[in-house]
């Protein structure tokens, strides 16, 4: 299990390692018993917060009501409830984290508006809805985004395949620097595939400004949510959204913008026999087409490495997030594919120690 320590003196980011601990939530990463599916248990000894309370007889404190709720979430088998009961209480409070809030916060009695809203969101979570759907936003980087079901929920280890793309990027600009006769570095073209939430797509723009994006996905509802982040972030002049299936689309249709620099993705690649060992919250509410990545794993994949040499420039790249059992098995499929002119590049480690992210490079010329 990826379990890295936690620091509860931060502010809430997919970076932090509570959140990697509470969204690791690949099978191979994070192994959990499903839960029966059953309604909530209310345990009539503390049927209401206020008998919990600390404060004065009729007050109750944004602390008294984590702690209730702790107990609620813990009694009907809510995974992580502290962090549960934390992060919807301090929402209500328009504070990133419980630990973000001061003193006065803290101790300040909650007005029956603000103990009716975590009522609601709590009897959410309590259904097993994820808390990023509960709170309906959750940060990504440095972005907070717009979340609601079935719309893939961006995990913490993702982030690291951003930083890889970046990294590339960096590493042509200096190589082109370095030369006798340096030509203008052109403004990168990235293509991602399944763009979910935009998580990939709009922290790319951010990290490259100069960049321009070409962001598909075969769910319009993700289409939808993508497009609404980045108008929500003022993003939307460098990025182009397309309702668009690659399994059944052809690269020409793609190509309207050009061949690309980088073909990025965070693929179905959950092992079919997988699928049913995933936790409740993801199969009660997260699209499982955006997991299922069939027999294999590599569905998807294998259309994404077979459509690349007609979409990337020379020398171009795709990144992958994949199954850590993946890497072994697209090198032998690349191998076996040889007109391609693909080659794996390296192989890249998440932050639980399993190779998870690769880096592919056309070979054309």
């Amino acid at each position: 299990m990826c379990k890295p320590g936690i620091d509860f003196t931060t502010m809430r980011s997919l970076t932090h390692p509570l959140l990697k601990r509470l969204l690791c939530v690949s099978p191979q990463c994070v192994p959990r018993e499903l839960s029966q599916s059953r309604g909530p248990v209310l345990s009539p000894k503390w049927s209401s917060p206020r008998q919990s309370c600390s404060a004065r007889p009729g007050l109750v404190t944004a602390t008294d009501m984590v702690n209730y709720w702790q107990k609620v979430f813990e009694t009907n088998g809510i995974p992580e409830a502290r962090e549960s009961s934390e992060y919807i209480v301090s929402f209500v409070l328009g504070a990133k984290t419980f630990q973000s809030l001061n003193s006065k916060s803290l101790h300040t009695p909650l007005t029956a508006l603000q103990q009716e809203q975590i009522q609601q969101l709590s009897n959410k979570r309590l259904e097993r809805m994820p808390v990023q759907y509960v709170l309906g936003e959750w940060d990504f980087q440095d972005l907070t985004l717009k979340m609601r079901p079935p719309v893939f929920i961006p995990r913490p280890e993702t982030e690291d395949l951003i930083s890889l793309v970046v990294e590339e990027e960096s590493r042509k600009c200096e190589k082109n620097s370095g030369l006798c006769f340096p030509v203008p570095a052109p403004h990168p073209v990235i293509l991602e595939i399944g763009c979910g939430s935009g998580a990939i797509a709009l922290s790319l723009l951010r990290k490259l400004p100069q960049s321009q994006v070409i962001a598909v996905d075969k769910e319009k509802a993700a289409v939808d949510l993508t497009r609404e982040n980045a108008h929500r972030l003022q993003l939307q002049d460098r990025i182009h959204v397309l309702h668009y299936d690659v399994s059944y689309g052809s690269a020409e249709q793609l190509l309207l913008w050009g061949p690309v620099d980088f073909i990025v993705s965070n693929p179905p690649y959950v092992f079919h026999k997988d699928m049913a060992s995933l936790d409740a919250e993801i199969l009660r509410y997260e699209d499982l087409d955006a997991l299922d990545g069939g027999d294999d794993g590599m569905r998807v994949i294998k259309t994404i490495l077979a459509l690349a040499p007609s979409l990337l420039k020379d020398s171009g790249s795709v990144f992958l997030e994949v199954d850590p059992r993946h890497p072994n098995m697209v090198e032998n499929w690349l191998q076996a594919h040889p007109s391609l002119l693909l080659v794996l590049r390296a192989i890249h480690k998440d932050f639980c120690g399993k190779p998870r992210f690769l880096h592919i490079q056309n070979q054309s010329r």
